[in-house]
């Protein structure tokens, strides 16, 4: 059987399984029986196993059941539901606690107490309650809006409907996860692939009566918005939750120091396999809400928690491609094409072999059998290949030395940081000028940080880009809808909703369109800044200005190496040609300035010197939220300049020159009446 004959059965397969979820999961009326059901994943499974260039986003190894998104109503999130950084061994939580400790300025033998909570593989959900009544229950969503899943989560007996304490807030959203028990699970097995799918599909069924049917679980962990809550840390939350009669995780622990958390850890992973749902780590939280509130938030994770992951699973398989993946930056990362294997209850066949220097680190070979290992949600990789087992043909990889898309030369950066070459590979060529690295970049603009254009995924820019339909970002705004009704898969109701999310998204915020554009080293946090400086998206594009470049480069935050990326960005005339073309097609509002009533509204400051308790970067922190600005070299727009113990000479002399006004700590402390 020739490959496009197994293709065309595959992609049969696979639509035919879409149309019975959707039939099942959404409309609630199945077309066929699960025996017939079941074989029908199975057979897709195992010409997956035995053809490697066989692969969909809608395959059973990815996805179970059908995301009705179109039938619930979309709600902002009154405080966003962030994301956890994770740590994965002492080393990591030993540099938590240490970013914690210099942030407020605290010294080694500062006692930090954690509230130890396990970490459910369920779904998350955010329930408002307004004087005392349930009233909406979203789902996570994108973290900034969720679907209002409110009458499904009704069906949960585990969530009150009305509580009678009197101590109770007048508005609150608690937070928490839903999840099926696995001993529950074991009548739904045939249904789902593990317990997180079956909670998942039931939770957005559009009919809550099916809902019901299924045996949910709801354990509450945290709050988000809350008005009149007089509670100070979270180990009380969690008692108090308790006593308004919400379920709390029995494991939930108050402990003090790495040490003591590395042995809860290990008590709990070895019985976890005692626990009646599944987890897959343990998130620590800073106990103190008022240590919470100092340390406040990093991009889309709070500073205060971090997850320890459990330890991965491992499992061996044979190396069948090594294949040069290219990223929107042109980085050229290697990823190892592997004999389809079950680790964790995840088919994996695809690993990650990290860059060129891995790879000759390890003398990984096409051919090789190798041990790899999935930890949690991050991407397989190869621990190591077994060479007593190599057969003696196979020879070493050579990496490419010119980009597999566009020929160019492939270059490794020297670090001035580090004094040496670079670990990645890239591609000479950043700009849309190399196909793999504008396709990157066209899947960065429409994706959730960036535009975030429902129904718009990796795949659908993938196949315009092949029909010629979308080769810039602009393009996106200007497609050809009656080409893309017409196309297979497609109809008129399909093409009318993408239509619609994309003209949503002709208002988008300033920071938000930064960030779209995929300038190298500009994430989130550096598209904020950026964007607080120009204000307008006007003034963004006249940003070659001379002027300009120098103000940037004494903007806190902003370094010689985001500097350099956005004046690459900014020498391409196809990147000009861009922005003036998404100038005249978007709305993009201005930069959101803190509010201007802020003690410190339009006053620069800089920081030089040891600060007693208090670190630099809640200094900088303090002065945000007062509408300040914080400026990072000595110059005649810098307003106070703010010293503490050892201070440097040349920028005290150079603020007495230009008659700065000079701060000691206290001093600074009380233009916001705060006492040090």
């Amino acid at each position: 059987m020739n490959k496009k004959i197994i293709e065309s059965e595959y992609k049969k397969k696979i639509k035919l399984l879409i149309n019975y979820n959707k039939n099942y999961f959404d409309a609630s009326k199945p077309l066929v029986t699960d025996k017939v059901y079941d074989d029908l994943k199975n057979s897709i499974l195992i010409l997956e196993s035995k053809y490697s260039f066989l692969n969909s986003e809608n395959s059973p190894s990815k996805v179970v059941g059908f995301k009705p998104s179109k039938n619930f109503q979309k709600i902002t999130h009154r405080a966003p539901m962030l994301s956890l950084a994770n740590a994965f061994g002492r080393e990591d939580l030993i540099n938590f606690e240490k970013r914690i400790l210099n942030f407020l300025s605290k010294k080694d033998d500062f006692v930090l107490s954690y509230s130890t909570e396990p970490k459910i593989d369920g779904i998350s959900a955010s329930l408002i309650y307004k004087n005392s009544q349930f009233k909406i229950g979203l789902s996570r969503g994108d973290g900034k809006e969720g679907e209002d899943i409110t009458a499904n989560l009704a069906t949960i007996k585990d969530i009150p409907k009305k509580i009678k304490s009197k101590d109770f807030p007048e508005e609150i959203d608690i937070r928490g996860e839903v999840f099926i028990q696995n001993s529950d699970f074991e009548n739904l097995k045939e249904k789902f692939a593990n317990p997180r799918n079956a909670a998942s599909g039931s939770l957005r069924q559009k009919n809550p009566d099916d809902t019901k049917k299924i045996p949910l679980k709801f354990i509450a962990y945290t709050f988000g918005y809350q008005k009149g809550l007089k509670i100070n840390n979270q180990i009380d939350f969690l008692k108090k939750l308790d006593d308004w009669g919400f379920k709390t995780n029995p494991l939930n622990k108050l402990v003090a120091g790495v040490e003591n958390l590395l042995t809860n850890y290990s008590k709990i992973e070895k019985d976890r396999t005692k626990i009646d749902f599944d987890i897959d780590g343990i998130v620590y939280k800073i106990n103190n809400f008022e240590l919470q509130k100092r340390l406040g938030y990093v991009a889309n994770s709070p500073r205060w928690a971090i997850a320890h992951k459990f330890a991965s699973n491992k499992a061996i398989s044979k190396i069948l491609n090594i294949e040069i993946q290219i990223g929107r930056t042109g980085a050229l990362t290697p990823v190892a094409k592997i004999k389809p294997i079950n680790i964790g209850g995840v088919i994996v066949s695809n690993a990650t072999l990290h860059n060129e220097d891995e790879i000759d680190r390890k003398d990984i070979r096409i051919g090789d059998l190798a041990t790899i290992e999935r930890a949690g949600d991050v991407i397989p990789h190869i621990i190591s290949v077994d060479k007593l087992k190599r057969d003696k043909k196979l020879t070493k990889f050579i990496f490419p030395k010119k980009c597999p898309s566009c020929g160019s030369k492939t270059i490794k950066e020297f670090n001035n940081v580090t004094k040496k070459e670079d670990a990645v590979r890239r591609c000479s060529n950043e700009g849309y000028e190399c196909e793999k690295i504008a396709i990157e970049k066209l899947k960065h603009f429409v994706s959730k940080d960036a535009f975030n254009i429902e129904g718009f995924g990796k795949k659908i820019v993938e196949n315009f880009w092949n029909l010629n339909l979308l080769k810039l970002p602009h393009d996106v705004f200007n497609l050809d809808f009656n080409k893309i009704e017409s196309l297979e898969g497609w109809g008129k109701q399909s093409m009318e909703n993408l239509k619609y999310s994309i003209n949503q998204r002709k208002n988008i915020s300033l920071e938000r369109l930064i960030y779209s554009l995929g300038i190298r080293h500009i994430g989130l946090e550096n598209a904020k800044i950026l964007s607080k400086y120009f204000k307008s998206f006007s003034k963004f594009i006249s940003f070659s200005n001379k002027k300009i470049l120098d103000d940037i480069l004494n903007i806190d935050g902003i370094g010689e190496t985001q500097l350099k990326s956005i004046k690459i960005f900014f020498d391409n005339n196809v990147n000009l040609n861009i922005l003036k073309e998404l100038q005249k097609i978007l709305k993009v509002k201005d930069a959101i300035i803190n509010d201007k009533n802020g003690l410190l509204n339009e006053k620069t400051f800089m920081v030089t010197g040891k600060l007693n308790g208090i670190s630099r970067a809640e200094v900088k922190s303090l002065i945000e939220v007062n509408s300040g600005a914080s400026v990072s070299t000595v110059t005649k727009k810098l307003n106070y300049l703010i010293i503490g113990e050892k201070p440097t000479k040349k920028k005290v002399d150079k603020a007495k020159e230009f008659k700065i006004t000079i701060l000691n700590q206290s001093q600074f402390l009380k233009m916001l009446n705060v006492s040090s």
